[in-house]
């Protein structure tokens, strides 16, 4: 639940921006002769008796219920006639590969979910169905949804001029550096600005017994790997290792940007100074964030979502009732103020849809018709807050969750097919923490275009980005000496053929118009 400050545009619950100027109201569907069609489609309505149009989908999920307790289920398929069969895995690995294997067996889905490079690879197969056609028509009130919200979205799903691919919106960012408050309050300290005031607050927070127990046992800094010192990196005009954003009007690298191996030096400045938890390279299963509340460090970049929300401020307040956890802006450096990078307009799911449902026509407008019912006003409230009177209560205009919301409402984002506008959902689905996803929201970031990415036949990725993060973490922890960054670049190139897929990256992210 990972940002380009603006797109989301609305105050809490601002529903009617969402309507896109009323092309998406439920029941205005493509096709449709009438806005308000009874049938909450973009088809025609159906007969009296007719029977509902069975819809097979699959994503790589968890956490549905049974459909006879899914409220999200029966409403959709009351109102447009259907019976969605939603399967779910919660493997990636083992979703892909069963994905595969009905592919291979010619028993698709209707609508599924992949990644981008197996957009790419089934659009090359011809499997899938080109969307290009029906995007102004048919699908007109989803693509103004998406658009609405994420504007550069639909170049993240073009395939050789060709959209094979419905995208979910892009999420926004949820991470940011956090810093002990009561600890800089004690210490008497100003939250960090610059890369030599961090230095001074993470040494303090080692050195001066922030917790007063009279033992040396606290860390300035904790975290998960190099993402722990993403503000770092920023600090130096860095996206994080192994990202692509522009740069003097070209596309960069990181691992080639000037600025990597200065920031590595100061990281590796931190580890030299011995603030940092000496095992956040190791650090899994958010177990830096139970340092953190524990009191074992008082720097940490992590998600609102691990911090603020009310069970987790009431952990770590049981430990200490003193304890107070505050965001903290990206410190200036050389190259800006930036909390490391993040790609602003990569869809948090790809939907396509097989080539051979074009021989269907009515169960493919069902499917368009579900996208588009859940792409406006009354499908997309119902599929982020569920049914009125039970989950919600509509007062003075407003919104106000239930008890129940909370209780029943973890699945409905499984429903978000085309996406939500997260700044309102953000507000009402977590009241309590609406200044905290702000901030994150509003941080500046370096915006990177990873999605846009798909490597080159040839190119192991994996054991790429295997390599370079281990030689990254030698770097700043003394194990191999900065001075042999460019070494470590030829290896990547040679080894790896790294400059292959740098190349290719770049060739790609001009193919879709974001660097001329």
């Amino acid at each position: 639940m990972n940002e380009k400050n603006g797109k989301q545009m609305w105050g809490p619950l601002g529903l009617t921006a969402m309507l896109l100027a009323g092309s998406v109201l439920a029941g205005c569907g493509a096709g449709s002769g009438k806005e308000g069609d009874a049938s909450g489609s973009g088809g025609a309505k159906p007969a009296e008796n007719a029977a509902p149009v069975k819809i097979q989908m699959a994503m790589a999920a968890s956490g549905l219920p049974a459909p006879d307790a899914d409220d999200i289920k029966k409403t959709i398929d009351k109102k447009l006639n259907v019976d969605l069969q939603l399967t779910t895995i919660a493997s990636g690995d083992d979703y892909k590969n069963q994905i595969r294997v009905r592919i291979s067996g010619g028993n698709y889905p209707d609508l599924f979910s992949v990644d981008f490079a197996d957009v790419k690879e089934f659009s090359d197969k011809g499997l899938l169905l080109d969307l290009t056609p029906y995007m102004d028509k048919e699908l007109k009130p989803t693509k103004d949804f998406v658009v609405g919200l994420t504007p550069n979205i639909l170049k993240k799903v073009t395939v050789n001029g060709k959209m094979y691919a419905i995208p979910r919106t892009a999420d926004v960012p949820f991470s940011s550096m956090w810093v002990r408050k009561d600890w800089l309050d004690k210490l008497g300290l100003k939250a960090p600005t610059t890369l030599d005031e961090f230095m001074t607050v993470a040494k303090a927070f080692t050195e001066q017994d922030p917790d007063g127990n009279g033992k040396k046992d606290t860390y300035g800094i904790t975290g998960a790997k190099l993402d722990g010192f993403a503000t770092i990196f920023g600090a130096y005009g860095v996206g994080q290792p192994g990202a692509f954003y522009q740069k003097d009007g070209k596309v960069m690298n990181a691992y080639y940007d000037p600025g990597m191996p200065e920031a590595l030096k100061y990281i590796k400045s931190l580890f030299d100074a011995g603030v940092v938890d000496p095992e956040i390279m190791t650090n899994k299963g958010n177990v830096e964030v139970q340092k953190a509340f524990q009191g074992k460090a008082g720097l940490i970049f992590k998600g609102w979502t691990d911090i603020a929300k009310d069970e987790f401020v009431a952990q770590y307040k049981a430990i200490n009732p003193n304890a107070n956890w505050v965001q903290l802006n990206p410190v200036k450096g050389p190259g800006g103020q930036f909390e490391g990078s993040y790609d602003y307009d990569r869809p948090s799911r790809y939907w396509v849809i097989p080539k051979a449902l074009e021989k269907d026509k009515a169960k493919l407008q069902k499917v368009f018709d579900v996208l588009n019912y859940v792409s406006g006003k009354e499908g997309n409230t119902l599929v982020m807050y569920g049914l009125e009177g039970k989950h919600y209560n509509m007062k003075d205009g407003k919104l106000v969750p239930t008890d129940l919301m909370a209780k029943e409402g973890n699945y409905f984002n499984l429903y978000q097919f085309t996406g939500r506008p997260n700044k309102d959902y953000l507000a009402i689905k977590f009241p309590n923490q609406a200044a905290q996803t702000d901030f994150a929201i509003k941080t500046p970031r370096i915006s990177s275009f990873d999605s846009s990415v798909i490597p080159p036949s040839g190119f192991n990725k994996a054991d790429a980005d295997r390599f370079a993060e281990e030689e990254m973490i030698k770097f700043v922890t003394g194990k191999r000496s900065i001075s042999e960054y460019a070494d470590f670049l030829k290896t990547l190139e040679t080894t790896f053929k790294y400059k292959t897929y740098v190349d290719e990256a770049a060739k790609q992210i001009k193919e879709q118009g974001f660097v001329k």
